[in-house]
């Protein structure tokens, strides 16, 4: 498997950010750990391995991306300023990394990348999905949380909404629906650990079905855990489905 490494400065974040490449061919999907999680997870845990089969066939390439979850949603203090440093990374995620993802796949501007992520993971691809279908072409959200109340408690503020895909859709226009093309695959477990999970995904799947925006909804057994050996099966049968359905829109 072809892999590259990079850590490049960050203007938004005013660091060094950490991002791993996987593939030599295929769409690009930008993914995402669970809470709290880094760059190296989804190769330590497996989830790169699963997923294998595509990306050695040329039909996928990996970039994941480092977070910084520790500095808002899970940080103590003052709301404001967590929430200040969720919307610097979301920039450095739409405004520095992505341009840089096209530079070093080779891919034409116009072309839309794909997200996906575990668990918090789920919610950071979900709302870069919603917030910028301009950048993005689908999405894979597994055990999502999709909203900010669960980590920011009772504090709310406009920041804290515009990465709460599950609160602001409410406030989508029809227009923007209509910018909702790709696939959009929601999966989550019913077994130990998922209770609070699958809630939000049941939730936000009523929500996006409120809104007619086209979502495909998995719901696995009551064996199924909050847990990385599940995600890997998940995404070996999801990833597949999402790239089958990339390829009939653009014979449409």
């Amino acid at each position: 498997m072809y892999i590259q490494y990079y850590k490049e400065r960050s203007e938004f974040l005013k660091r060094e950010m950490e991002f791993k490449v996987y593939g030599h061919a295929g769409p690009v999907c930008l993914a995402f750990s669970c809470e709290g999680g880094r760059f190296y997870d989804w190769e330590d845990r497996g989830l790169v391995g699963s997923l294998g089969f595509l990306i050695d066939a040329g039909r996928l390439r990996l970039v994941c991306a480092d977070s910084i979850d520790g500095e808002s949603w899970l940080a103590d203090g003052e709301g404001r300023a967590r929430a200040e440093m969720q919307e610097r990374w979301f920039c450095w995620l739409t405004r520095e990394l992505a341009p840089r993802v096209h530079e070093v796949c080779g891919l034409p501007k116009d072309e839309k990348l794909l997200t996906a992520g575990i668990s918090l993971g789920a919610g950071h691809a979900a709302n870069l999905y919603l917030r910028r279908p301009d950048l993005f072409g689908g999405a894979v959200c597994l055990s999502g949380s999709y909203t900010a109340r669960g980590w920011f408690g009772d504090y709310a503020d406009d920041l804290t909404l515009r990465n709460s895909p599950a609160d602001y859709l409410r406030l989508v226009s029809a227009a923007r629906l209509a910018e909702f093309t790709g696939p959009f695959l929601l999966c989550c477990g019913q077994g130990p650990y998922e209770d609070r999970f699958l809630s939000e995904t049941k939730a936000f799947a009523a929500s996006l079905d409120a809104k007619q925006l086209p979502v495909s909804v998995d719901l696995w057994g009551a064996d199924v855990t909050h847990d990385w050996p599940w995600w890997q099966k998940e995404l070996a049968v999801l990833f597949p489905r999402m790239l089958d359905a990339l390829a009939a829109l653009k014979t449409e």
